[in-house]
């Protein structure tokens, strides 16, 4: 294919994230950038878009084109995901949206999102039939597919942000609320889940993975060469949701690799891996840096 270059925007539930490629047969990425803006703030209890919330979302959208402008792009394309689609107020948002940046944003339906995950994710891996795991701030994809087809998808309105607002309000979180929390997931994974057949590897994306990641290795900084095709023991990546989803968010934001505006939702994040880690029949998973925004790209 001839050479393009693509400004692709994943706008989720927790962050805003901006990838600049050249894409032709390979990818030669030029720009990552990730703004911690929770434009789903308080989406769960209200069911809209808070204020604060969008002008956090247009402000990080405003320095993205810049950089688009600076660099140029053959095609931008923009998406949004669990917090717009569950959000009234979405249109106002996606109208504010067009008149800072040029183009209309594509709000993603929970297939769509699915599919972006699992191309992103695996478009680079061998073969195999697997199993993408996307953890995000409002929803969770779970996608299963082999040599760059989708078998099967569902999308879970579970994430990180959500389930913290919802039944993790102390810092640290008690024991009650941890169990309330974790019997409510077994309660939407374990229908989702059943029957699935057997995958050959399992592949995990997004902030909440990456992150358990680096605490499981212990990693003195943030370092996405480190996690990226990184394969880790299903044991030791649940000791680590566990440890994460136990801590104040004082000492989450003292680890080294933690991102100060993840800290205070990733044991919401951290209990959704360890539940399904639980009904999912692997050993091991490995940790992919590509996702979502690289499907976006691949896709514009």
């Amino acid at each position: 294919m001839p050479r393009q270059r693509i400004a692709a925007i994943d706008c989720g539930t927790n962050s805003i994230r901006l990838l600049i490629t050249d894409l032709s047969d390979q990818q030669h990425d030029l720009v990552r950038e990730m703004r911690i803006v929770r434009l789903g703030q308080g989406v769960d209890a209200t069911g809209r878009l808070d204020r604060a919330a969008i002008d956090r979302t247009l402000q990080a959208t405003r320095e993205y084109a810049e950089l688009i402008t600076t660099l140029g792009a053959d095609v931008v394309r923009f998406c949004a995901t669990s917090a717009a689609r569950d959000a009234e107020n979405a249109d106002e948002f996606s109208a504010e949206v067009e008149s800072v940046l040029g183009i209309r944003p594509q709000v993603l339906t929970g297939e769509e999102e699915a599919a972006a995950s699992f191309l992103g994710a695996t478009r680079s891996l061998a073969g195999g039939r697997a199993l993408v795991a996307d953890i995000g701030g409002g929803s969770t994809e779970l996608v299963v597919g082999q040599d760059g087809t989708v078998e099967w998808s569902t999308s879970l309105d579970i994430g990180s942000v959500r389930l913290t607002e919802r039944f993790l309000p102390s810092d640290p979180p008690g024991v009650t609320e941890l169990t309330d929390c974790m019997t409510y997931l077994d309660g939407v994974l374990k229908p989702a889940l059943d029957g699935l057949a057997a995958v050959d590897t399992m592949v995990g994306v997004a902030g909440t993975v990456t992150t358990v990641a680096a605490h499981a290795l212990e990693l003195p900084s943030y370092d996405r060469d480190a996690l990226h095709g990184a394969r880790l023991d299903v044991d030791v990546l649940r000791n680590a949701c566990i440890s994460l989803a136990q801590m104040s968010v004082a000492d989450r934001r003292a680890l080294p690799f933690m991102h100060p505006g993840r800290a205070d939702v990733i044991g919401g994040g951290a209990l959704i891996l360890d539940r399904l880690l639980d009904h999912v029949d692997i050993g091991s998973v490995l940790v992919s840096e590509h996702d979502i925004l690289d499907g976006i790209a691949w896709t514009a």
